[in-house]
């Protein structure tokens, strides 16, 4: 999994943590916990197959207090993006565009 080949080469990721991973013959699930060394946390749930794509991206801080979440979860279907979306720390619901960790990486990490 090229993801973490990124975290052990990143100088932000202080520690990873794989909870689940399971590959199949056209299909992939990985559970990440990331910690950055601000302490920060990003929970990394990601389900791939041949016809579908489920994701969570949560960040959090030290005090397990909400940064930013992007996920598509389909129960937001007000939003432009249906159903990709993310929450903020104020409790805000926004539209984002399908995004990967690879680029919740990069929004982090600046």
């Amino acid at each position: 999994m090229d993801i973490l080949q990124l975290l052990d080469q990143s100088d932000w990721v202080d520690r990873y943590e794989i909870q689940d991973f399971r590959q199949w013959n056209g299909g992939l699930y990985y559970k990440l916990k990331i910690v950055f060394h601000d302490q920060s946390i990003l929970f990394a749930r990601e389900y791939i197959d041949e016809s579908e794509r489920n994701y969570s991206f949560h960040w959090q801080n030290q005090d397990d207090a909400l940064i930013m979440r992007w996920d598509n979860a389909p129960h937001h279907d007000n939003i432009a993006t249906f159903p990709h979306h993310k929450h903020d720390k104020k409790g805000t619901i926004t539209e984002n565009i399908e995004i990967t960790i690879k680029e919740v990486l990069k929004i982090i990490t600046g």
